[in-house]
């Protein structure tokens, strides 16, 4: 029998270039997606498939990511997929809140180097659970995976405004929370009551991730970085490396991670939502109107950066600890029990 089978030839090795790059499945569409955003709204709004695909693919596709990774989170894996959302909620946003706070009561509320408080607080106590999401699809196993209950948490104004001491005035629905926790839910019923969903949902990471943190990218506008100045830079330069650096503490000594602790480096982020946050705490409390227009272009310049500099610093750590493994070695952790400690590859 012939074997007719032929390889085709590759004119242009983009996945490779791209997954070559540490977080460049993830990153390159990022910034191309804000190239788009910022000066081609024109090709992103001819509407159909084009729009739906490249600018409004965002919150579906991440859905479907959460879906599918429910769907590897067996009953047996669940107190540690708890565990690591308990530690990242702990370290990337109660503990920073709590310094920006303590900081707050020193210096006061203008803060420093032209940065209000306000400011810093909204930019280093909430995380980009998508991004998470994508470094983790790529570098992380079903715990990190799973861990995006922090981000669905910690998203919105509700810490600003507790750590600020108006939590009563915090109007965030239980029902937005719920509603953010269903499809993980979902799919681990579907996984666990029938596990072949598991293994048709297993690469779900490498097929959405490209797409969707293109249509992040489209959401986030480079002029707001002019907008921001200098102070926007140093807010993200702050956020992605301090915040970071709590949440592989994290890792290291409270998760017991050992060689895989850098993963928790891709925390280090500023949500999108998070530009929203000062002016809503502008009208809660009229003291911090001033600082509104200014916080809200530094954290939008935030947001950029950490996105950027957040999974490089992840995957740099990671490669020198020696735990940027391959697609197929994660994979063998994922089918291992993990409430034991992992393997030495």
């Amino acid at each position: 029998m012939t074997d007719t089978t032929t390889t085709e030839r590759e004119i242009a090795p983009l996945y490779q270039l791209m997954n070559r790059i540490p977080g460049g499945l993830m990153l390159i569409p990022l910034v191309i997606g804000s190239l788009l955003g910022t000066y081609a709204l024109g090709f992103l709004e001819m509407g159909s498939f084009t729009t739906a695909l490249f600018q409004q693919s965002a919150l579906p596709l991440i859905a479907l990511l959460i879906f599918a990774t429910g769907t590897q989170v067996t009953l047996k894996t669940s107190g540690p997929v708890a565990a690591t959302a308990g530690v990242v909620l702990l370290c990337k946003s109660i503990i920073p809140a709590t310094i920006v706070i303590l900081l707050g009561q020193v210096v006061g509320i203008d803060g420093v180097l032209g940065v209000s408080i306000l400011a810093l607080l909204v930019a280093v106590d909430n995380s980009n659970g998508g991004l998470w999401l994508a470094f983790t699809g790529r570098y992380g196993d079903k715990r990190d995976r799973g861990a995006y209950i922090a981000s669905a948490l910690n998203d919105g104004p509700f810490f600003s405004m507790l750590f600020l001491g108006a939590s009563g005035l915090a109007d965030i629905p239980v029902s937005a929370m719920v509603a953010a926790v269903i499809p993980f839910l979902l799919g681990m019923l579907v996984g666990n009551l029938n596990p072949h969903w598991r293994e048709i949902l297993r690469p779900t990471p490498a097929i959405v991730i490209p797409f969707f943190a293109l249509a992040l990218g489209t959401g986030i506008d480079l002029n707001n970085i002019v907008k921001g100045g200098l102070s926007g830079l140093v807010v993200g330069v702050i956020v992605a490396p301090i915040t970071g650096f709590f949440v592989y503490l994290g890792y290291r000594f409270l998760l017991r991670r050992g060689y895989r602790s850098g993963i928790g480096f891709a925390a280090g982020t500023t949500a999108g939502n998070a530009i929203a946050t000062p002016a809503i705490i502008g009208l809660a409390d009229p003291t911090f109107a001033p600082y509104v227009e200014t916080a809200t272009a530094q954290v939008a310049a935030s947001v950029l950066v950490t996105a950027v500099m957040a999974p490089l610093i992840a995957s740099v750590v990671l490669k020198k600890e020696g735990g940027l493994l391959t697609e197929e070695e994660i994979e063998r952790i994922d089918e291992m029990d993990l409430g034991v400690k992992e393997p030495q590859l």
